[in-house]
């Protein structure tokens, strides 16, 4: 039984490896059962999930480093059954690494965090959690001209589709990952309609921009410390905030376009109610919006002959 291992010293050290095992589960349930307790109402914010993390990365090494200590007592065997170990897992498990080593990345660079808005492996939505090696992600749909994209979604704005999407940690160094709430919770937002040449232009303008004014985030409602955190950080200047309106020239209209800035949640409320005003004040000012169907204003005279031909009589 020596040949294998079988030894009562091995033995004796393989239930205490249990023991610690049991005892660590134990740990960790009672010390989530005492944070549950005492977070109260912050269950499930941020605050919750950073104290589950500081308490499962803190049993999780000292686990380790005790079941280290039960087995190889001898550093000389320690660092051979390191390396060996280490070699071998490096080459079956790369994925599984270059996972846990996203974790720690996004941990450290504070590329998200749980609750912000994001997109991360071409799924778009909220983090809800974030393990050593996956990301769990609330989807929300696309808007029209991102429709196309894949995975394709059936809800056509950002709102939740009702699809919690897992995402493993490693494509945090694969792809690039959108943060729409990280440093700036606002997201610049636009729309455009299209009048025609003898409308009533200036007055246009001014619905649209009212409209977006109305519903939308301005100068005086912008906390000053979120712009001075992305001057001081960044060296970014965002410049003008309140809504303005742009024109272009489009083949037989005007194409006005209405800028304006937006709480990353509630977007497609927003963007309801300002194309509910626009539509509404321009219908009171007699503007209509162009398009590209064809109108018949008159039909030209039409003149039918009919010629009859007798066959002769033989």
């Amino acid at each position: 039984m020596t040949l294998i291992g079988a030894t009562p010293e091995n033995f004796r050290k393989l239930l205490l490896t249990f023991a610690l095992i049991a005892a660590a589960l134990l740990i960790t349930w009672v010390l989530r059962a005492l944070l549950r307790s005492f977070i109260g109402s912050r269950w499930g914010t941020r605050f919750h999930f950073w104290t589950r993390q500081v308490v499962s990365l803190a049993i999780s090494a000292i686990l380790i480093l005790t079941i280290v200590s039960i087995w190889f007592d001898d550093p000389t065997r320690l660092a051979t059954a390191v390396g060996l170990i280490g070699a071998g897992l490096a080459f079956a498990l790369q994925k599984v690494i270059t996972a846990v080593a996203g974790y720690f990345v996004i941990l450290r660079g504070k590329t998200f965090n749980v609750g912000d808005r994001i997109v991360m492996g071409g799924v778009r939505g909220d983090v809800i959690a974030l393990s050593f090696m996956q990301t769990k992600i609330m989807e929300m749909g696309q808007p029209p001209p991102m429709q196309q994209n894949e995975p394709s979604v059936w809800v056509k704005s950002r709102q939740f589709t009702g699809r919690i999407v897992t995402v493993t940690n490693d494509k945090n160094f694969s792809e690039p990952v959108f943060n729409y709430t990280d440093q700036f919770p606002y997201v610049w937002e636009e729309i455009g309609l299209s009048i025609h040449f003898d409308a009533d232009r200036v007055r246009a303008e001014e619905v649209m921009i009212e409209a977006a004014r109305n519903h939308a985030v301005v100068s005086g409602e912008l906390q000053g410390h979120e712009l001075e955190r992305l001057e001081r950080r960044y060296g970014l200047e965002i410049g003008e905030i309140d809504p303005k309106a742009y024109w272009r020239l489009a083949d037989g209209w005007i194409e006005l376009t209405v800028r304006f800035l937006v709480d990353d949640h509630g977007i497609r409320e927003v963007k309801d109610a300002v194309t509910r005003e626009i539509i509404a004040g321009f219908d009171a000012a007699g503007i209509k919006i162009a398009s590209t169907s064809f109108e018949i204003s008159a039909i030209p005279p039409l003149r039918i002959e009919r010629i009859v031909r007798f066959a002769e009589s033989s």
